[in-house]
């Protein structure tokens, strides 16, 4: 199992900041982005890496585990020397004898150790101890044969929220994430329309339940970024269009960009500065009917000319003339 490092990924240092974790994140999910690498592999492969690095770098508790056996695991990866015996010696484990241990590990433990469950860890330890074969036959993968007396009453596993960013532009059309959830990855598709606070639910991937109950659900907490050009309202959109004086004095038509194509507006002659249009149809889907979309509202802004010739400033001077 290759091991990965979430540092290198995001190109920051192991003592980086929360903060500093988050802009490295924001820098290359947009430069990797899908929307801004049409079919190319290669970069979605790299963005469903920056996704996964920051999805445990961003939460104290998983960069805390990852930090505490990550070197650990590196080893074991790699075949560098690292074994079973050191990555247990972190945990206060007995000594050694006959090349293996004889210390018990309670359930309790287990979770402490391992984030709680053997199901979003299979791969991890069947790569270290074979331990899928050994469950599937009932043993006991410590030693001994598992149990067989009565069954207690099955726990259903609590709800885990999870806090997730995207763009406007991925509200705007759909999107989907690598979530790294206790070891297990999850594809989780998020719904068009979605607004900062919207929670999408992922059914049973949330903790998992105990003796055999069923897992809860993944619920993932929305925060859409700060757009530079549009704000948003609702499923409504704004927007300040620059446009030259003398379209706004005379009349025209001027090129807008949407968040899916761009479109021509019409300029009435004397149209006044700050004035606003609403286009219909054009602004952000409507989460309970991504069909319906609400409006695009662009402002008009006079943009002034620059760096006025000595004939334009004549016929400036001599407009002025005429209106006075």
């Amino acid at each position: 199992m290759e091991y990965k490092d979430y540092y290198k990924i995001l190109g920051v240092p192991k003592n980086a900041t929360e903060k500093e974790i988050r802009k490295a994140y924001r820098k290359l999910a947009r430069k990797y982005h899908p929307d801004a690498n049409p079919g190319d592999k290669a970069a979605e492969e790299r963005f469903k890496e920056i996704n996964e690095a920051h999805e445990v770098l961003s939460d104290p508790e998983k960069r805390a585990k990852y930090d505490q056996f990550g070197a650990q695991w590196q080893n074991f990866a790699q075949g560098n020397g690292g074994s079973v015996d050191d990555f247990f010696r972190q945990w206060g484990g007995g000594r050694p004898r006959g090349g293996t241990y004889t210390r018990t590990v309670s359930p309790e433990e287990f979770n402490e150790m391992f984030g709680g469950g053997l199901g979003g860890f299979s791969d991890f330890f069947e790569s270290l101890f074979g331990m899928g074969a050994t469950q599937r036959r009932g043993v006991d993968p410590f030693g001994g044969q598992r149990s067989h007396g009565p069954r207690t009453a099955t726990t259903r596993g609590r709800d885990v929220e999870h806090p997730l960013e995207i763009t406007l532009e991925e509200a705007y059309r759909g999107t989907s994430r690598i979530i790294q959830l206790d070891g297990e990855r999850i594809e989780v598709k998020v719904p068009r329309g979605v607004k900062t606070g919207s929670r999408v639910r992922v059914s049973g991937k949330g903790a998992p339940g105990q003796r055999g109950g069923q897992r809860g659900d993944l619920y993932l907490r929305v925060n859409v970024l700060p757009h530079p050009r549009f704000r948003r309202e609702g499923d409504n959109l704004r927007l300040k269009q620059p446009v030259d004086i003398y379209t706004l004095i005379l009349g025209g038509e001027v090129q807008v960009s949407t968040l899916d194509r761009p479109v021509m507006l019409n300029i009435p002659p004397e149209t006044p500065n700050g004035k606003t249009f609403r286009l219909k149809g054009l602004g952000m889907p409507n989460l309970r009917h991504p069909d319906q979309r609400g409006d695009l509202y662009v402002e008009v802004s006079a943009q002034l000319p620059q760096h006025l010739s000595p004939r334009e400033k004549e016929l400036f001077e001599e407009l002025r003339r005429l209106r006075t």
